[in-house]
């Protein structure tokens, strides 16, 4: 018998794993996710240095599997890793890394979770730096800093905004939606809205070249005109 024969086998646990969570209760709750990670993606349509994702399990450690006691945010972005589509977050398999965002959407039956056990979970054991929650029934919004291993609450600014160092932007309500804005204040757009303004300035700056061409030929006119009446007063135009 040699050293290897009596070395124990160690049980790896499995990295190939479908989400697990439960279908979303309202067309509300849908919606809120569509829009926090369609602006995100399209604001950071040029990294590749993120995963943002929204209804998916996290997997963190072998006794969850067991008790089968699976956690997923309705929103979650993970900083520094490969943006690449994924069954779930399995956090073993990807480098021990956890969430750096979680937006929790409140509703009847998950409310009372999101507000302590998911808030004490992500404090204690993913340590994720910024969570928030937003009722979009209620507007009830709440975000949090993790500082010195506590949640603090993060103060709002003048606008009622709460500000997100890990995503470097703001996080507040805007048309009774949670929504995004830059540093100094402006709306992040959803790819429709971003469309739309695209498709009205290409309108403008139509209009504003055909009233340039309109203005032109009235000046154009104009010079015409007062030639004229110089020809009749006997006046050559070209020599004043």
């Amino acid at each position: 018998m040699t050293a290897l024969d009596i070395i124990p086998e160690v049980a790896c646990p499995p990295t190939d794993l479908w989400s697990d969570e439960p279908p979303l209760e309202s067309d509300l709750n849908l919606q809120q996710i569509i829009i926090l990670l369609s602006c995100l993606e399209l604001l950071w349509r040029e990294r590749s240095d993120y995963y943002a994702s929204g209804n998916l399990t996290i997997y963190y450690n072998e006794e969850q599997l067991k008790k089968r006691d699976f956690w997923g945010p309705d929103f979650f972005v993970v900083l520094d890793t490969e943006k690449r589509p994924r069954k779930s977050w399995v956090v073993w398999r990807e480098q021990g890394k956890y969430p750096d965002v979680i937006v929790e959407i409140l509703s009847d039956s998950t409310a009372n979770i999101d507000r302590n056990n998911k808030k004490i979970l992500y404090q204690n054991t993913f340590r994720t730096p910024n969570y928030f929650w937003f009722d979009p029934n209620s507007l009830e919004f709440q975000g949090f800093r993790l500082i010195e291993g506590q949640y603090q609450a993060i103060s709002p600014n003048d606008q009622g905004y709460l500000w997100s160092e890990q995503l470097g932007l703001y996080l507040g309500i805007f048309d009774r939606k949670l929504r995004y804005f830059t540093a100094n204040g402006q709306l992040v757009p959803t790819p429709q809205e971003a469309e739309l303004q695209q498709r009205q300035a290409k309108e403008q700056a139509i209009l504003e070249k055909e009233q340039a061409l309109l203005e032109k030929e009235r000046e154009r006119q104009a010079k015409e005109k007062l030639a004229q009446k110089l020809r009749e007063l006997g006046i050559d135009p070209d020599t004043i």
